[in-house]
Formats: C-alpha cells, structure tokens, sequence
C-alpha cells in the first residue's frame, strides 16, 4: 500500500451524494468532529469533501421542497451557503450519480462515500379511485410550485372544491398554497409561471381529512399559525373534534411539541367560531371568499367518479382514537363533493443505483448510518447514510443535524480502528475525481456557479421589487452558472 493511503497527515477524501440540508449539515459536522476530536483517535483533523447534486444548484429540500412562504427559509438557505463557502467543502453541482459517476468510481477516489439523497416521490396512496383525473400527489405540487426544474411549468387548476388528505406538515403546505391569493407571494421567490397558475385557481372551498384527533397531529406551532393568518379564508371546525377527555390531554401534554400544537389548535378553533359568530369572516375580520373545513377523526376510504373519468366526491369514515393513539374504524361513512385530491400521506426516499433499499421502511439499507448488503445484512465498509435516506421521510429540517452527528460519529469510529486510519482510497488525488468527469464531458458546477446563478435571480427580483426570483429551467442554470 502506498504512502499516500496510510499517511495520517493526508487529507481524508469524503464523497457526499446529495447537496441539500442534510448533505450540507453533515458535511460540516465532520469538518467540526474532525478538528475537535481527529487528533485524538489518531486518524488527523483534516478532511477535503465533495459534494455531489444532480441538479445544478444546492439546497434540496429548502430550495425544491419547503412551501415558499415560510419565512425561514432564508435563513435556513443562508447557513447552508456560509458552510457551502468553505474551502474544505467543494459543491459538485450537475452531476448524477449512477449516470456519471458510480460507487465503484467513488471508493477509488475518496475514503468514505455519504448518502443524502432525500426524498423527490410521494409515498404512493392505494385508495381506490387514486387512478381517477384529478388526484395528485403532493410531492407533484410541491415541486410545480417550487419550480424543480423537472417539474411540468403549467398545473392543472380547475376544481372549486378540493380535498387534502394528511395529517402533517406537508398536507398543511398544500392546503395553504391552494387557499393562498397569488398577491399574497410576491414578498417570496415563487416563479412568474407559479404566481400565474395560482392567480387562475378557482377554488374557494377545502377540506383537510385528518385520520386521528387533535392530540395525534404531527404539525408544526409554526405550520398553524400560518394557516391562521390566510386573507379572505374562513377556517371551520367541528366543535365535537376538540372534547378530548382528561387522559388524552395528559399523555399529549407529556412532549412539550405537542402540548403546544395542541394549545395552538385549540386557539384556531375560538377563532374558526369567532369567524362564524362575526358572520363568515376571515382573520381580519374580512368577509371570507374561501371556506377552508379542517375534519379531525376523518379516513378517506375512496375517491369517487363523476361518471365521466374524473374526480367527483371523496368517501370518508369516521374513527375513534385512544389517548395512545391506537385508532380504530366506526363505520360511519361520509361523503364530499370535491373535484380534486391532493393526497399528503408521505415521501418515499431515492433509490439510488447499487445501493440496497428497504422498501418496508423506505430508506437505504442501514443500520444507525452504515450501509448494509441487505436489510439485515452486512456493512458495506465505508459507505454511510444520513438525512432521509437514513431514517425515512420523517422529522424537521432540523433532525438531520441529530441524524448527521450519530453518521459522523460512526465514521470518526470507523477510521480510528482502521490499520490506514482511514485512508483507504486508491486515488486520493483532489483531481482524480475531476479528470474522470472531464473525460466523460461532465461539467460540475461549483459554488461560484451556484452565486451566479444566485446573483441573476435576485436580479430579476430586484427589477419589480421583489427580492429574489427563482429560475426554473435547469438549461438556463447551467448558462449562467458558467458565466
């Protein structure tokens, strides 16, 4: 073995798959774990990372997967480029793994290989009637309205009365981009084809299908008081919904998180019949143009036809759940005339070429991080996961930092009982990764790129006043990333 792959004081090469928060945060956890604790374990304290994005700008899941107008999102994007700016990180925009690059490719050039692949899919519903014109998944809005350059430029608005089924975060985002006025986001960097498509929707009624009660929703504080705040929208509850007896509010209130989301909903249910008691106004006070129904206790059974191919109603039955959360069915059924379902009922994380999936729980194949052969099979030394791809589509933004300390630690334990401390690649050379691409026609984009194109669109906002508008054909990010 050469003197290059067992010297200590040789950078250690780290490849992650996946330029969004949880690529980013793991990135500079190790940088972090590394200085504080690398000399100890004998294994260095310096590392060179690679960060590796099939689409030409960074940022995932806070650029292509957050509803627009949450206003933390700046501030989120911010940290990840201060971290981006770091001369030990190199951002590898534009380039797909499994399509021009490969695992076998990876280990020969780095010491460890990260997966943070995220999540791009819907989980996929099997109510019947999910084949119907007129059912979507959310994932599918989520990125019309974020502009993921894949996604299609135009949605299909139509229906004045649609459903949302889910109980989290996400089907909150739909629910709220769909009841939104289109003047509402021009304070955000939504796309002039995405503020046009929202300014054509039609609707003026929703209904959010929530399977469990109040005490068993996974929103956010943050997510309700949102909702609270839509101009022109009348929230309406039913009352029956909130009679949650004495064992229920005790076990919600033994997690802080959900003592104050239920707090919270129970503010939006005195405001929902504020609202009706001042004659169907919205929060201001403002006669209400759209009626936005928020059914707790409620499991759509099927989505039913108009007769003539596309969404006509949805079909619902009634549950019962204990103060644990066990639900059960009452075989109370009800039906809804909508003409649109939008169905949030979860992600379904990447697959990615030649790595084991497991599709019962939905990630990569691991056990706390290490990448195994099979479900219950082997460790697949030096290749990790972290973020989504881990642990499956579950948790905040924030989780990944908890996700990425628990990846990083194994890796910093990996190394250290390594005879080669850790050095392991056969071209740790910082441009053998390059020439392979180059020799392939493949043209990363690094992070000048990304300020690049960061620079034209907050250009273009500036123009009519915004601060930032975001470009969404990935030709036109390629041209100026290049400059």
């Amino acid at each position: 073995m050469s003197e290059t792959q067992t010297n200590p004081l040789r950078p250690l090469r780290v490849a992650v798959v996946g330029a969004g928060p949880a690529g980013v945060y793991a990135s500079d956890i190790l940088l972090r774990q590394l200085q504080e604790e690398g000399e100890a374990l004998g294994i260095g304290t310096e590392a060179s990372i690679d960060i590796y994005e099939k689409l030409p700008v960074p940022f995932g899941l806070v650029r292509y997967g957050v509803a627009p107008d949450h206003p933390a999102i700046k501030f989120i994007a911010g940290a990840l480029e201060k971290t981006l700016d770091n001369p030990n990180i190199h951002l590898m925009a534009n380039v797909e793994f499994g399509r021009d690059i490969t695992l076998d490719e990876l280990q020969e050039r780095y010491d460890a290989v990260l997966f943070a692949t995220g999540a791009v899919e819907d989980r996929p519903t099997t109510l019947p009637g999910r084949e119907i014109e007129g059912v979507y998944g959310a994932a599918e809005f989520v990125e019309w309205y974020d502009g993921y350059p894949t996604a299609p430029r135009e949605w299909p608005f139509g229906a004045q009365s649609v459903a949302v089924i889910g109980g989290g975060n996400v089907a909150m985002d739909v629910a709220r981009l769909l009841m939104r006025n289109a003047d509402d986001l021009l304070h955000t960097d939504i796309p002039d084809n995405v503020y046009q498509g929202i300014a054509s929707n039609p609707a003026t009624e929703l209904h959010l299908f929530i399977r469990r009660g109040p005490a068993q929703a996974k929103f956010s504080v943050q997510e309700l008081r949102e909702m609270e705040k839509l101009p022109g929208v009348q929230l309406i509850i039913n009352e029956e919904d909130f009679d949650l007896d004495e064992e229920t509010i005790e076990v919600a209130g033994k997690d802080k998180l959900t003592r104050q989301m239920v707090e919270e909903l129970f503010v939006i249910k005195e405001m929902a019949e504020d609202m009706e008691d001042d004659g169907d106004t919205d929060f201001e006070g403002n006669p209400a143009t759209k009626r936005y129904f928020i059914h707790f206790y409620t499991d759509p059974v099927e989505i039913l036809d108009d007769g003539n191919g596309h969404v006509g109603g949805i079909r619902i039955e009634r549950t019962e759940v204990d103060p644990h959360g066990k639900m059960s069915r009452t075989g109370e059924l009800e039906e809804y005339p909508v003409q649109a379902v939008y169905h949030a009922i979860g992600y379904k994380p990447a697959q990615v070429a030649g790595i084991p999936y497991d599709e019962q729980k939905y990630t990569l194949c691991n056990d706390t991080g290490r990448v195994l052969t099979a479900p219950d099979g082997e460790v697949i030394a030096g290749v990790y996961a972290t973020g989504w791809a881990k642990r499956g589509p579950v948790g905040l933004i924030g989780s990944t930092k908890s996700d990425a300390l628990e990846t990083v630690h194994h890796m910093l334990q990996d190394w250290a009982a390594s005879e080669t401390h850790g050095r392991i690649a056969v071209h740790p050379e910082p441009e053998a990764a390059m020439s392979l691409l180059a020799e392939r026609g493949v043209q990363p984009i690094d992070f000048a790129g990304w300020k690049r194109v960061d620079a034209f669109e907050r250009a273009r906002g500036a123009e009519v006043g915004r601060e930032h508008i975001k470009v969404v054909d990935p030709e036109q990010m390629r041209t100026l990333a290049k400059g």
